[in-house]
């Protein structure tokens, strides 16, 4: 079963600093029929304008991944943490027990990313930042960017049973990830086109497949994609905080 999610039926809300849309159920936007997807319960796809940002504010027990499409982001945490992620970069925080953290784009440019959040394995543990580097040549495989998969050396630490890939492809290439049982997969396309088993989809919009031992994803154009491999089935789960 592969679902596509066009970008323009996301919900969302212009703040004039801030354009947010979301792909689940966030703030204002509300819709009993996009809440989550197994344990992934956020991806925002937010467009921030210079000199302005997210001030401090808290955030626990919550896995939560910044994949960078343009521009940098500032963090800043009441534990000290401070770094600046780029394009094509990714920073991971763990909030845990709670943590007080700000999210600025200091730059002279607009800043836009996805921010996804995933529910841990676990509650209550001690909170975490981390940012990396990852190469932007590496076409034709994916890439873990984010795991709790002690097997992806080189991804970002995340306490989930879930792992974020990045693929980039040149047109008429195709990259093949296999799903064990019961996995389910969620992936947005950050630019170009593509298509998923052969549903099509373009740049910015999301992809949800369930009950496929495999996908094989595509490109019509050059294309680069964040997909999350989680474990299924959807199931309820408590609002974020």
């Amino acid at each position: 079963m592969i679902t596509r999610v066009p970008f323009a039926s996301l919900g969302g809300a212009n703040h004039g600093w801030l354009d947010a849309k979301h792909h689940f159920s966030f703030a204002e936007y509300q819709d009993p029929a996009r809440v989550h997807f197994g344990p992934l319960r956020v991806w925002n796809d937010d467009r921030i304008a210079p000199h302005t940002g997210f001030g401090m504010h808290p955030h626990r027990d919550m896995e939560i991944v910044t994949y960078v499409r343009r521009g940098a982001i500032t963090h800043g945490d009441h534990l000290g943490n401070r770094g600046v992620t780029p394009a094509g970069d990714v920073q991971v925080m763990s909030a845990g027990t709670g943590v007080m953290h700000s999210e600025r784009n200091d730059s002279d440019e607009f800043c836009e990313l996805f921010q996804i959040w995933v529910y841990p394995r676990a509650r209550a543990r001690a909170p975490r930042w981390e940012q990396r580097a990852f190469p932007k040549d590496a076409f034709g495989t994916f890439l873990p960017l984010a795991s709790g998969d002690p097997r992806h050396e080189g991804a970002l630490y995340i306490d989930a049973d879930a792992t974020l890939f990045g693929l980039r492809l040149h047109a008429g290439e195709h990259a093949v990830l296999s799903l064990g049982p019961g996995r389910i997969v969620y992936a947005v396309a950050v630019a170009g086109a593509g298509d998923v088993g052969g549903v099509a989809f373009g740049a910015r919009d999301g992809i949800a497949v369930a009950e496929e031992a495999s996908i094989t994803v595509r490109a019509t154009e050059e294309l680069e994609l964040c997909l999350f491999e989680l474990p299924g089935p959807p199931a309820h789960l408590p609002a974020p905080r």
